[in-house]
């Protein structure tokens, strides 16, 4: 049997007619079979924790005595927490039990946006495995993508309590959800613009930083399909319109975003903006595209005259600043590793993320490295073995690394992955502002300073519910 289907067995014979709290109670970890690439080479186990999220772990028969807490990406949709995601972010991150660390990761307690929330479980897995399997000698926190937005909430809410030794972020979302999704924002409402089908004019209108309606049917095929035939985005170019071919050109010039990812950011900017604006800020909008000037397109005046403009509601940005937002308050050793060509989480994050704790003072913590790689998640082996690797020597010893020493250590870890080293040590990537238009007040970094946080904390309700 499958981990999966040994997390869904499990869910199916444990959690019927009981409340998930109760659920939760009654399924501490449970052995199942591990994923085929650490058959033999560890002991897997699947569970549900106190808040009802659902968690995979793994222990390597050879432990070198050190956990890596995980926390995904995403965020996922839907209201519940998924059995299945923690499995699969196992077998994809089986590298780190290969490497002899254990590994536990929590698919949070339901889908949707909520950066704390997402914290929280995250490290409500790491309580547990101290609880079942001890304390290790050492415990580090690895995020990706949104996940590594997520784990850098985690090192300032719990590093600072010793909790967590290191932390290694990875293509991650780092310029917080304030300002880290205003090219979402910008090409939600360029797309409108030029396409004029998301509403469309017979449909019933809505103010675009809702992303969607909420009582909107509109699937992710609906959404394909309205963005073929603005785009002809997925013909050949020979089989696309004069008029397709120019609403691409414009949009894909005026946003910056990569023709292969434009189908993903305009589902987040529809999908999950829908999920943050109604689903967690009541409806209030946290997003602004005031003060931006559009430009790239064959007629920018045109553009900025037609362009749907919002500003955002105070409270509402300030209670997704609070969630999402990082204040560079970092104790502890934190490695980063990102492509260069990421078409998701453009490289200009870890621009923002160094600004942030270089305006706390703190970037003595920060290492950052980059590769000349293309892709979001999907990185060389190697490097993550490498990187982790990087990091426990860092914890361990006190020695601080360089981009070039990490550059360096790779080719021991490519004898054994064979997935190749693509550092590039030398490359700094430019400020966020230099990516993506600034709001007003949006270049000083952090976003969030401490003080703001520890003000905002004390107003009841603030920030997104769990």
């Amino acid at each position: 049997m499958t981990l999966a289907a040994g997390v869904t067995s499990l869910v199916a014979g444990s959690l019927s007619g009981i409340s998930p709290a109760q659920a939760a109670a009654e399924t501490p970890p449970a052995v199942v079979s591990c994923p085929a690439n650490l058959t033999e080479k560890a002991t897997c186990y699947t569970g549900q924790d106190s808040n009802g999220a659902f968690y995979a772990i793994a222990v390597p028969k050879r432990w070198n005595g050190s956990l890596v807490v995980h926390a995904h990406g995403g965020p996922d949709l839907g209201d519940t927490s998924d059995p299945e995601r923690s499995v699969g972010d196992l077998e994809r991150w089986s590298v780190m039990v290969d490497q002899g660390y254990a590994w536990a990761g929590s698919s949070y307690r339901r889908g949707g946006y909520g950066t704390r929330m997402a914290a929280d479980d995250t490290d409500s897995v790491r309580r547990l495995f101290l609880k079942e399997f001890g304390v290790p000698e050492r415990t580090y926190v690895h995020g990706q993508s949104w996940g590594g937005n997520v784990a850098a909430k985690v090192v300032e809410v719990y590093g600072k309590h010793g909790a967590y030794d290191g932390a290694l972020l990875t293509n991650g979302v780092l310029g917080g959800g304030s300002r880290g999704y205003d090219y979402r924002v910008d090409l939600r409402v360029v797309y409108q613009y030029y396409c004029q089908n998301l509403p469309r004019p017979t449909e019933p209108q809505y103010p675009l930083w809702q992303g969607l309606r909420p009582t909107s049917t509109l699937t992710t095929a609906g959404l394909r399909a309205r963005l073929q035939e603005c785009t002809g985005y997925a013909s050949a170019p020979q089989d696309r319109t004069a008029l397709q071919q120019r609403n691409l050109d414009d949009i894909l010039a005026v946003t910056r975003i990569p023709e292969r990812t434009l189908e993903s950011h305009l589902r987040f900017s529809v999908f999950t903006f829908r999920d943050i604006v109604h689903n967690r800020l009541g409806d209030r909008n946290p997003f602004s595209n005031t003060g931006v000037r559009y430009s790239g397109s064959h007629d920018d005046k045109a553009l900025n005259e037609g362009v749907e403009r919002f500003a955002a509601d105070p409270a509402a940005r300030r209670d997704l600043s609070y969630d999402s937002d990082l204040t560079g308050r970092v104790s502890i050793p934190v490695l980063t590793l990102h492509a260069m060509d990421d078409p998701t989480a453009f490289v200009e994050h870890e621009a923002a993320y160094r600004a942030s704790l270089e305006g706390a003072h703190r970037e003595k913590n920060l290492v950052q490295t980059f590769t000349t790689e293309h892709e979001h998640s999907e990185l060389s082996n190697a490097e993550y073995a490498n990187s982790i690797a990087a990091l426990s020597a860092w914890v361990r010893t006190g020695k601080k690394p360089t981009p070039q020493s990490v550059a360096s250590s790779c080719a021991v870890h490519d004898r054994t992955y064979g997935t190749g080293c693509f550092y590039d040590p030398d490359f700094r990537p430019l400020p966020y502002a230099s990516r993506v238009e600034p709001r007003p007040g949006g270049r000083s970094w952090p976003a969030m300073t401490a003080q703001q946080e520890r003000a905002w904390s004390r107003i009841g309700g603030v920030g997104i519910a769990s």
